[in-house]
Protein backbone atom coordinates (compact mmCIF):
# COMPACT_ATOMS: atom_id res chain seq x y z
CA UNK A 1 0.00 0.00 0.00
CA UNK A 2 1.48 3.48 -1.11
CA UNK A 3 1.02 6.79 0.28
CA UNK A 4 -1.20 8.99 -1.27
CA UNK A 5 0.04 11.84 -3.18
CA UNK A 6 0.09 14.94 -2.62
CA UNK A 7 -0.83 17.24 -4.99
CA UNK A 8 0.99 20.48 -5.07
CA UNK A 9 -0.96 22.59 -7.42
CA UNK A 10 -4.39 22.12 -5.53
CA UNK A 11 -5.91 24.89 -3.48
CA UNK A 12 -5.18 28.63 -3.34
CA UNK A 13 -1.64 29.43 -3.57
CA UNK A 14 0.15 30.49 -0.01
CA UNK A 15 2.47 33.31 -0.83
CA UNK A 16 1.71 35.70 -3.54
CA UNK A 17 4.37 35.30 -6.60
CA UNK A 18 7.74 37.00 -6.56
CA UNK A 19 7.81 36.67 -2.55
CA UNK A 20 11.02 34.26 -3.08
CA UNK A 21 12.48 35.88 -5.73
CA UNK A 22 16.26 37.12 -5.43
CA UNK A 23 17.01 41.04 -5.02
CA UNK A 24 21.09 41.69 -4.97
CA UNK A 25 21.97 44.73 -3.94
CA UNK A 26 22.96 46.47 -0.92
CA UNK A 27 20.96 47.12 2.14
CA UNK A 28 19.33 50.27 3.30
CA UNK A 29 22.37 52.93 4.37
CA UNK A 30 20.28 53.58 7.39
CA UNK A 31 20.44 50.09 8.00
CA UNK A 32 24.22 49.98 7.32
CA UNK A 33 24.98 52.89 9.40
CA UNK A 34 23.17 51.59 12.44
CA UNK A 35 24.75 47.87 11.87
CA UNK A 36 28.56 49.87 11.56
CA UNK A 37 27.58 52.63 14.34
CA UNK A 38 25.99 49.28 16.61
CA UNK A 39 28.95 46.91 15.97
CA UNK A 40 32.22 50.34 16.53
CA UNK A 41 29.77 50.46 19.49
CA UNK A 42 29.90 47.62 21.17
CA UNK A 43 33.39 46.69 20.34
CA UNK A 44 34.77 50.02 22.61
CA UNK A 45 32.36 48.86 25.28
CA UNK A 46 33.61 45.79 25.37
CA UNK A 47 37.51 46.50 25.18
CA UNK A 48 39.00 46.38 28.57
CA UNK A 49 42.03 48.93 27.78
CA UNK A 50 39.91 51.34 26.28
CA UNK A 51 36.83 51.15 28.70
CA UNK A 52 39.67 52.06 31.44
CA UNK A 53 40.91 55.06 29.09
CA UNK A 54 37.43 56.81 28.36
CA UNK A 55 35.61 56.24 31.91
CA UNK A 56 37.69 54.47 34.06
CA UNK A 57 40.59 57.02 34.30
CA UNK A 58 38.03 60.20 34.73
CA UNK A 59 36.23 58.60 37.32
CA UNK A 60 39.08 57.80 39.71
CA UNK A 61 40.06 61.29 38.72
CA UNK A 62 36.57 62.97 39.70
CA UNK A 63 36.71 60.84 42.86
CA UNK A 64 39.94 61.59 43.43
CA UNK A 65 40.36 65.40 42.92
CA UNK A 66 37.33 66.13 44.67
CA UNK A 67 38.12 64.12 47.80
CA UNK A 68 41.44 64.74 48.43
CA UNK A 69 42.86 68.22 48.13
CA UNK A 70 46.24 67.20 46.02
CA UNK A 71 45.54 70.65 43.82
CA UNK A 72 44.65 73.58 45.38
CA UNK A 73 41.13 74.35 43.51
CA UNK A 74 37.83 76.86 44.12
CA UNK A 75 35.66 75.08 46.80
CA UNK A 76 33.37 73.57 45.90
CA UNK A 77 35.82 71.52 44.37
CA UNK A 78 33.62 69.21 42.56
CA UNK A 79 32.53 72.46 41.00
CA UNK A 80 35.65 72.92 40.14
CA UNK A 81 36.49 69.28 39.06
CA UNK A 82 33.81 68.24 36.72
CA UNK A 83 34.26 70.52 33.80
CA UNK A 84 37.69 69.18 33.40
CA UNK A 85 36.75 65.75 33.64
CA UNK A 86 34.23 66.17 31.20
CA UNK A 87 36.59 67.36 28.51
CA UNK A 88 39.11 64.35 29.14
CA UNK A 89 36.29 62.18 28.82
CA UNK A 90 35.47 63.61 25.39
CA UNK A 91 39.66 63.80 24.13
CA UNK A 92 40.09 60.63 25.58
CA UNK A 93 37.10 58.97 23.64
CA UNK A 94 37.56 61.11 20.39
CA UNK A 95 41.37 61.71 20.50
CA UNK A 96 43.21 59.08 22.16
CA UNK A 97 41.03 55.49 21.42
CA UNK A 98 39.95 56.96 18.40
CA UNK A 99 43.47 57.77 16.66
CA UNK A 100 44.71 53.99 18.83
CA UNK A 101 41.66 51.44 16.78
CA UNK A 102 41.72 53.34 13.51
CA UNK A 103 45.73 52.41 13.84
CA UNK A 104 45.54 49.11 14.20
CA UNK A 105 42.17 48.39 12.11
CA UNK A 106 44.92 50.24 9.47
CA UNK A 107 47.55 47.14 10.51
CA UNK A 108 45.47 44.44 10.82
CA UNK A 109 43.47 44.94 7.02
CA UNK A 110 40.09 45.74 8.88
CA UNK A 111 39.62 48.89 7.21
CA UNK A 112 40.58 47.51 3.58
CA UNK A 113 37.95 44.83 3.95
CA UNK A 114 35.31 47.31 4.96
CA UNK A 115 36.36 49.65 1.96
CA UNK A 116 35.68 46.37 -0.19
CA UNK A 117 31.90 45.74 0.94
CA UNK A 118 28.73 47.84 0.11
CA UNK A 119 29.52 50.12 2.88
CA UNK A 120 30.60 54.19 1.37
CA UNK A 121 33.52 54.74 2.56
CA UNK A 122 31.54 57.95 3.92
CA UNK A 123 29.50 55.81 5.59
CA UNK A 124 32.54 54.36 7.19
CA UNK A 125 33.84 57.12 8.73
CA UNK A 126 29.88 58.07 10.00
CA UNK A 127 29.72 55.18 11.57
CA UNK A 128 33.00 56.00 13.35
CA UNK A 129 31.83 59.41 14.40
CA UNK A 130 28.25 57.94 15.41
CA UNK A 131 29.55 55.46 17.31
CA UNK A 132 32.36 57.58 19.70
CA UNK A 133 28.92 60.11 19.75
CA UNK A 134 27.56 56.94 21.59
CA UNK A 135 30.19 56.20 23.67
CA UNK A 136 30.77 60.17 24.46
CA UNK A 137 26.99 59.87 25.42
CA UNK A 138 27.55 57.13 28.19
CA UNK A 139 30.60 58.65 29.83
CA UNK A 140 29.24 62.23 29.98
CA UNK A 141 25.87 60.86 31.60
CA UNK A 142 28.10 58.49 34.43
CA UNK A 143 30.15 61.18 35.32
CA UNK A 144 27.39 63.81 35.76
CA UNK A 145 26.00 61.25 38.01
CA UNK A 146 28.46 60.47 40.19
CA UNK A 147 29.02 64.46 40.15
CA UNK A 148 25.58 65.00 40.87
CA UNK A 149 25.85 62.45 43.95
CA UNK A 150 29.29 64.32 45.34
CA UNK A 151 27.17 67.35 45.27
CA UNK A 152 27.92 68.95 41.97
CA UNK A 153 25.11 71.40 41.18
CA UNK A 154 25.45 73.08 37.43
CA UNK A 155 24.70 76.22 36.18
CA UNK A 156 21.48 75.29 34.08
CA UNK A 157 21.56 78.44 32.19
CA UNK A 158 24.84 76.80 30.93
CA UNK A 159 23.76 73.76 29.97
CA UNK A 160 22.85 74.59 26.40
CA UNK A 161 26.78 75.97 25.63
CA UNK A 162 27.98 72.61 27.61
CA UNK A 163 26.20 70.59 25.18
CA UNK A 164 27.82 72.66 21.96
CA UNK A 165 30.91 72.30 23.47
CA UNK A 166 30.77 69.33 23.64
CA UNK A 167 29.67 68.58 20.35
CA UNK A 168 32.65 70.73 18.87
CA UNK A 169 34.85 68.87 20.86
CA UNK A 170 34.45 65.89 19.59
CA UNK A 171 34.70 67.47 16.10
CA UNK A 172 37.59 68.76 17.15
CA UNK A 173 39.21 65.56 18.57
CA UNK A 174 37.95 62.97 16.60
CA UNK A 175 39.33 64.88 13.26
CA UNK A 176 43.00 64.82 15.16
CA UNK A 177 42.32 61.22 15.97
CA UNK A 178 41.58 60.29 12.28
CA UNK A 179 44.47 62.25 11.62
CA UNK A 180 47.18 60.54 13.86
CA UNK A 181 45.30 57.22 13.28
CA UNK A 182 45.32 57.10 9.79
CA UNK A 183 48.85 58.62 8.67
CA UNK A 184 51.25 56.74 10.89
CA UNK A 185 51.95 53.42 11.80
CA UNK A 186 49.78 51.52 14.66
CA UNK A 187 52.93 51.26 17.11
CA UNK A 188 53.78 54.72 16.80
CA UNK A 189 49.82 55.80 16.92
CA UNK A 190 50.05 54.15 20.34
CA UNK A 191 52.99 55.92 21.63
CA UNK A 192 52.14 59.35 20.60
CA UNK A 193 48.67 58.69 21.20
CA UNK A 194 48.79 58.46 24.65
CA UNK A 195 51.77 60.96 25.09
CA UNK A 196 49.80 64.17 23.76
CA UNK A 197 47.00 61.91 26.17
CA UNK A 198 49.33 62.72 29.41
CA UNK A 199 50.67 65.85 28.09
CA UNK A 200 47.00 67.32 27.72
CA UNK A 201 45.93 66.14 31.22
CA UNK A 202 48.48 67.85 32.98
CA UNK A 203 49.73 70.96 30.70
CA UNK A 204 46.35 71.34 28.46
CA UNK A 205 43.93 72.85 30.80
CA UNK A 206 42.04 70.10 31.81
CA UNK A 207 43.31 69.12 35.67
CA UNK A 208 44.76 72.56 36.29
CA UNK A 209 42.63 75.58 34.93
CA UNK A 210 44.33 77.94 32.84
CA UNK A 211 44.49 80.69 35.56
CA UNK A 212 46.56 78.70 37.83
CA UNK A 213 49.28 77.68 34.87
CA UNK A 214 52.20 79.74 34.13
CA UNK A 215 51.22 82.76 32.14
CA UNK A 216 53.06 81.56 28.75
CA UNK A 217 51.92 78.31 29.38
CA UNK A 218 48.24 78.92 29.96
CA UNK A 219 48.18 81.16 26.67
CA UNK A 220 49.50 77.97 24.38
CA UNK A 221 47.04 75.92 26.38
CA UNK A 222 44.22 78.44 25.62
CA UNK A 223 44.80 77.21 21.64
CA UNK A 224 44.86 74.42 22.44
CA UNK A 225 41.06 72.05 22.19
CA UNK A 226 41.83 70.81 25.36
CA UNK A 227 42.14 74.22 26.75
CA UNK A 228 39.09 75.60 25.10
CA UNK A 229 37.07 72.71 26.16
CA UNK A 230 37.85 72.99 29.66
CA UNK A 231 37.70 76.39 30.53
CA UNK A 232 34.62 76.66 28.15
CA UNK A 233 32.85 73.99 30.20
CA UNK A 234 33.96 75.92 33.39
CA UNK A 235 32.43 79.22 31.80
CA UNK A 236 29.20 77.29 31.23
CA UNK A 237 28.78 74.86 33.99
CA UNK A 238 30.04 76.64 36.82
CA UNK A 239 28.94 80.51 36.29
CA UNK A 240 25.95 79.80 33.39
CA UNK A 241 27.72 82.21 30.91
CA UNK A 242 28.62 81.81 27.43
CA UNK A 243 31.67 80.31 27.01
CA UNK A 244 32.69 83.45 24.68
CA UNK A 245 33.82 83.40 20.56
CA UNK A 246 37.65 82.23 21.81
CA UNK A 247 36.79 78.61 22.96
CA UNK A 248 34.59 78.30 19.72
CA UNK A 249 36.79 79.43 17.42
CA UNK A 250 39.69 77.70 18.32
CA UNK A 251 37.77 74.20 18.68
CA UNK A 252 36.19 74.93 15.19
CA UNK A 253 39.70 75.61 13.55
CA UNK A 254 41.21 72.62 14.89
CA UNK A 255 38.45 70.27 13.69
CA UNK A 256 38.08 72.13 10.23
CA UNK A 257 41.71 72.19 9.79
CA UNK A 258 42.54 68.29 11.36
CA UNK A 259 39.71 67.33 9.01
CA UNK A 260 40.93 68.67 5.72
CA UNK A 261 44.48 67.95 6.60
CA UNK A 262 42.73 63.77 7.38
CA UNK A 263 41.20 63.55 4.21
CA UNK A 264 44.45 64.34 2.51
CA UNK A 265 46.52 61.72 4.31
CA UNK A 266 44.56 59.69 6.04
CA UNK A 267 45.71 55.90 4.33
CA UNK A 268 43.86 52.50 4.61
CA UNK A 269 46.62 50.19 5.19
Amino acid sequence: MTAPRLDRTAGPERFAPGTFTPQPGRGSLGGMLRAQAGTETRLALRHGEQVLLTLMIPVILLVGLTLLPILPLAEPRVDSVTPGILALAVMSTAFTSQAITLGFDRRYGVIRRLAATALPRWLLVAGRLTSMLAVVVVQVVVLSALAAFLGWRPAGAGICWAVLLVLLGCAAFGALGVLLGGSLRSDIVLAVANVVWFVLLLAGGIVIPLADLPSGLATVSALLPSGAMAEGLRDALTDGTGPGVGPVLVLLAWAVVGATVAVRTVRLR
